[in-house]
């Protein structure tokens, strides 16, 4: 079927279910969670559902029953459950493209079959998995040898969006599980910054590039890792091809670009053109976590995604978390009309989970066309950002509480603490449980008063509250588990690309600014008169900046 006979017929197969959810909106608009709450003794049960190690408690959302039956009429009308399938099965669902999008593939089990094009790229997945796994043991156990014989102790990063925020936050987030002796830092961006105080304490004759470029051709991940050859070679007293051959990898499907590099062939890994840069972190991209936590933790966290990719597609709707937090996010963004969603983990570890999750959501959902190109009539993406619990209670909370915004948030929790210690866990998960509360239920002008506070000031203390939240609570922050998290959260941002029949998997927006980037750098830099082409505010920075950098300038 052609994309655009299919965008044109979930749209007029959708409108039924999202008119009756227009019209449930407008009857509940009043109701509020504290009367929910006080209405059902079971509320705090009945919205729950389990998958895996992460349970989910939606019920401090502005929903009944009645909602969330409304919203799973519009999956089906959708046809959810064919995208899912069309998702497992291979398909070209990256429309634009036409690719697949079988990011599913790299954390399935050996006896899988996952067919891309007609071929089971399992066997391949697990080849490569496998030559990961020998690389990293090789640099964990000290037998890797840099080119003046020393053992490698640092590991780099160098890649840029999920080439980067997807392995920095699961290094992050299982940096508890890591060889503490090797140290791994990560670069991105292309600010020299950046590369100095990631290399400016490390010894050049111990350190490994590791260079994550699907294309090859990325130029913010090209020009540091030219930087960084020239940074070795000038430590390093060794010809070129040893250098590269001992401090330098690399993750990419474009063969040729690398060999052009100078990495040997045989310290490249393969990564396939079905792999969305910001699904990759499963596949040889999560090579520097590969090697801070060992394969077989690496395994563990690869298990942890499929146990999510099995509740999806073998889960019915109703009790489908993916599903259920996908929907809720719709109905947040579409009929409450919210247009961000704060993620808060409490969990040190979990610091660059937000960070990760923008690029997931926002360039997964941050479009304006449906697949037919046709512009969509409702919103899409909401802005997603966020920091760790408690820090973030005490930075923008006050907005959460009290500001003009309804911000919907999603809290995410450990059981366990891994490094027990006190009593500064059950703090920390008291907070989180009092925030969510907080955010529900409020704290009214009358009740402030009966507790003695001032009519004058009352008004400023008051918090209106009817403000839903999301609540994860997983046992322990394991590999397992943070595979099962960032699996919850991959699917539920297909389950909205799905009801906003968009297509999830490209990224268009982000080519833009690349294409428009050479010409003024081009100016930025010449040695003459720059053409200064450009729009006249272009064109008065770019005039500015090279005064300030005292370039030759021309007469106006």
């Amino acid at each position: 079927m052609k994309m655009t006979q299919l965008a044109r017929e979930v749209e007029r197969d959708c409108a039924p279910a999202w008119q009756a959810l227009l019209e449930h909106q407008a009857a509940s608009k009043d109701s509020k969670l504290a009367e929910l709450f006080a209405n059902d003794a079971q509320r705090g049960d009945r919205f729950t559902v389990l998958a895996g190690d992460v349970y989910l408690d939606y019920s401090k959302n502005r929903i009944n029953a009645q909602t969330v039956n409304l919203l799973l009429d519009l999956a089906t009308q959708c046809h959810l459950t064919q995208h899912i399938d069309a998702l497992f099965s291979g398909a070209k669902i990256n429309f634009s493209e036409a690719r697949t999008a079988s990011h599913i593939a790299l954390r399935a089990s050996s006896a899988d079959v996952l067919n891309v094009n007609g071929v089971n790229v399992v066997p391949m997945v697990h080849e490569v998995l496998e030559q990961m796994a020998i690389f990293s043991d090789r640099i964990r156990s000290g037998s890797w040898l840099g080119a003046s014989g020393k053992v490698i102790r640092n590991v780099i990063n160098v890649g840029i969006g999920g080439s980067d925020l997807g392995p920095k936050m699961a290094y992050e987030a299982l940096k508890y599980y890591s060889q503490r002796d090797i140290t791994v830092r990560f670069i991105a961006n292309v600010d020299e910054s950046e590369f100095e105080e990631a290399t400016r304490d490390l010894n050049p004759e111990e350190t490994l590039f590791i260079v994550c470029s699907k294309s090859f051709t990325t130029f913010e991940t090209l020009t540091n890792a030219y930087l960084a050859r020239a940074w070795l070679l000038s430590a390093l007293n060794n010809d070129v091809a040893s250098v590269l051959k001992s401090h330098f990898v690399a993750v990419s499907s474009n063969v040729a670009a690398v060999e052009k590099f100078g990495i040997s062939m045989s310290n490249l890994f393969v990564i396939w053109d079905w792999v969305g840069g910001r699904y990759s972190m499963c596949s040889a991209v999560g090579l520097s976590t590969m090697i801070a936590i060992g394969p077989v933790n690496f395994r563990a966290m690869l298990d942890g995604f499929r146990l999510i990719d099995m509740h999806v597609k073998t889960t019915p709707m109703n009790r489908n978390l993916p599903v259920i937090l996908g929907l809720i996010a719709v109905w947040n963004a579409n009929f409450l009309d919210s247009k961000i969603v704060a993620v808060l983990p409490y969990e040190h570890y979990l610091a660059h989970f937000p960070a990760y999750l923008q690029q997931l959501t926002m360039e997964s959902n941050g479009k304006h066309v449906n697949q037919a190109g046709e512009s969509i009539t409702v919103s899409s993406s909401p802005v997603y950002w966020g920091e760790p619990g408690t820090n973030c209670q005490h930075s923008f909370g006050q907005l959460l509480h009290q500001g003009t915004q309804i911000v919907p948030c999603d809290f995410i929790g450990f059981a366990q603490a891994l490094f027990p210690k006190g009593h500064g866990h059950d703090i920390l998960l008291a907070n989180l449980f009092a925030q969510a509360r907080a955010l529900a239920f409020g704290r009214s002008k009358e009740q402030l008063i009966a507790q003695g506070c001032s009519p004058a000031l009352a008004p400023q203390k008051v918090c209106e509250g009817n403000r839903p939240s999301n609540t994860l609570l997983v046992d322990q922050l394991t590999p397992s588990s943070l595979g099962q998290l960032v699996a919850v959260y991959e699917h539920s941002v297909f389950v909205q690309g799905v009801i906003w029949k968009i297509d999830s998997f490209d990224q268009w927006g982000v080519e833009l600014g690349k294409d428009l980037a050479p010409p003024i750098l081009a100016d930025l830099i010449a040695k003459g008169k720059p053409k200064l082409d450009q729009d006249s505010s272009t064109n008065g920075l770019i005039h500015r900046m090279r005064r300030l950098l005292g370039r030759a300038m021309y007469d106006n």
